[in-house]
């Protein structure tokens, strides 16, 4: 065996797709998770699709006497780290919330690994550190900015692994800048289940496509791109949890701290991302043109170049694979987990 590898978050959306290839590739899966935004029925569909269990905590990645305890129980070599508040419509409502959440619980995840002296960890950014980016693809270099609560505890983050590293460089630290991650494991039995009304676009438009929501809201069609609608970069998230596998190799080499966009480099607007659910469901989805939301900006797209020449991961799936799998999950699974 490869050793143990942690997963804060693990039953969420991408990281449980993360423990399937994990899994895969032949590590034992340690997940801590405290369901607040998740179901432990993704870990069920994990073990039936990968053959093999992962050891689940129902925890809080803040309770530092828990953490303590699972990395006492086991040989955990790595973590990746996923955990936290992740909507930035809310983040704006309860930052405090946002700032306990994700740096109170991320420098308690890292004073426990401290102790253990574990040294390597993943961490999922986001490509929203780029705030509004003056040009596209985006390269890893560009300046960082941030408009929401959730955007600045991603960036200040990555300055409190910047400073962990520059303390002491037998660190390990792979920053990992996602895109907006779409698509279902192939199966049909392990997609994206948000609690509630859907804050992202592909979630929101399969659940239209099902009969649960009416009509897709599509905010601002008054955007300089192609038809005035907001263009983002979406990736399979079965690609961007191979990119983790791939950033493990990473952490195996010389001490550092490496950053990386995972995309596809391709942008899609809103309106391409309808036109091409409607081709793989057989019907048109309906659609009305609302204001703009505040803190939107009008095309996000990757420059994934370097995590190619570095990690030798790219991406795979197109757009028509990515509808595909989403509605086979959405369509298998009307109401998520829970059936």
């Amino acid at each position: 065996m490869l050793g143990s590898i942690l997963v804060t978050g693990g039953a969420g959306y991408i990281g449980s797709h993360t423990c399937v290839e994990l899994l895969a590739a032949g590590y034992d899966v340690v997940v801590i998770d405290n369901l607040s935004n998740s179901n432990p029925k993704s870990l069920a569909a994990v073990a039936s699709i990968a053959g093999r269990e992962v050891t689940f905590y129902q925890g809080d990645i803040r309770d530092q006497q828990l953490l303590t305890d699972i990395f006492s129980k086991h040989p955990i070599v790595s973590v990746i780290h996923f955990a936290g508040l992740k909507a930035v419509g809310e983040s704006s409502r309860i930052p405090l919330d946002y700032y306990d959440n994700n740096i109170s619980g991320t420098l308690t995840l890292l004073k426990v690994m401290t102790a253990f002296n574990c040294k390597n960890i993943i961490f999922s950014s986001s490509a929203t550190v780029y705030g509004d980016p003056h040009t596209v693809p985006i390269l890893e270099t560009f300046p960082l900015s941030v408009t929401n609560p959730y955007g600045r505890t991603k960036l200040m983050l990555e300055e409190i692994f910047r400073d962990l590293y520059a303390s002491d460089n037998e660190w390990h630290i792979v920053l990992l800048r996602y895109f907006n991650p779409i698509g279902a494991h192939e199966s049909g039995d392990l997609g994206e289940d948000p609690k509630g009304i859907p804050n992202n676009l592909l979630p929101y438009v399969s659940q239209v496509a099902v009969g649960k929501l009416d009509c897709v809201g599509v905010f601002g069609d008054d955007y300089e791109t192609k038809d005035g609608t907001g263009v983002r970069d979406y990736i399979h998230v079965v690609d961007l949890a191979k990119g983790h596998v791939a950033a493990l190799a990473k952490l195996a080499e010389e001490p550092s701290l490496s950053i990386y966009n995972l995309g596809t480099g391709t942008g899609y607007s809103v309106l391409d991302i309808i036109e091409a659910f409607s081709q793989v469901v057989g019907r048109s989805i309906p659609y009305k043109i609302l204001p703009r939301r505040q803190g939107d900006i009008a095309a996000c797209y990757a420059d994934a170049s370097k995590a190619k020449k570095e990690l030798n991961w790219t991406a795979e799936y197109g757009l028509e694979r990515m509808c595909t799998d989403t509605w086979r999950w959405q369509s298998k699974h009307p109401n998520g987990y829970e059936e």
